[in-house]
């Protein structure tokens, strides 16, 4: 069974921890990240063991390991054009509008050819969030892993990454992860769309489930 979130041991950490405090825009308290703007926190997802690393900026944590873990969590302030674009758009088109031109837009600039699979949206799921599925023409965190994949490929692998966007405390939340299983079994692996799509829906579902939220601040009259 794929590991997600194994319990983690606050001892066998603390060296990993230490030597990444010091580098990080956010911070690490115990087994738990702390944002660089202190809107949430979670539970770390990887294990030193395991090659486990953190790099964040003040707006985006990527939590990596050897194995089968690519995730990434941004956390950006609406501005007053952002607040207007989801007043006026609605929370449906406004996440697809801003997946669409600022997340997707970045993909497409790093890898060519990027492009949107399908997308739904999910109005139970944190009071209105949209999951995407996008194909990443040699877009795969575990290219850069050799002892993962053996010997080079000819071909780059084409990446498959799931994105979670929801709106909290006039942020707007993007979460992402790769399906490591495209790279790390390369031609063993077999699987339809709608099985990818299922499987990225659990794993990030699961991770939205573990962020804790800070209280939004009162607002200036």
């Amino acid at each position: 069974m794929r590991r997600l979130f194994p319990l983690l041991l606050a001892g066998s950490l603390l060296p990993f921890l230490f030597a990444q405090a010091a580098e990080l825009a956010g911070k690490v308290e115990g087994d738990t990240y702390v944002s660089a703007t202190g809107e949430f926190s979670l539970p770390l997802p990887v294990l030193r063991e395991l090659g486990g690393k953190i790099t964040d900026t003040e707006n985006v944590v990527t939590f990596t390991d050897s194995y089968d873990t690519h995730i990434s969590i941004a956390c950006f302030p609406q501005d007053a054009l952002q607040r207007w674009e989801l007043e006026t758009r609605g929370l449906r088109e406004y996440l697809l509008y801003f997946f669409t031109d600022f997340v997707l837009a970045d993909f497409a600039r790093r890898f060519p050819g990027s492009a949107i699979e399908s997308a739904r949206f999910s109005p139970e799921l944190m009071d209105g969030a949209l999951i995407t599925y996008s194909i990443l023409p040699g877009g795969s965190y575990f290219e850069t892993i050799p002892s993962l994949l053996g010997a080079p490929h000819a071909e780059p692998v084409t990446a498959k990454r799931g994105t979670l966007l929801f709106v909290r405390n006039r942020h707007v939340y993007v979460l992402s992860t790769e399906l490591a299983e495209r790279a790390t079994q390369r031609s063993s692996y077999v699987s339809t769309p709608e099985k990818e799509n299922a499987r990225l829906t659990t794993r990030l579902t699961e991770l939205v489930s573990r962020l804790v939220f800070t209280a939004p601040k009162p607002r200036a009259p």
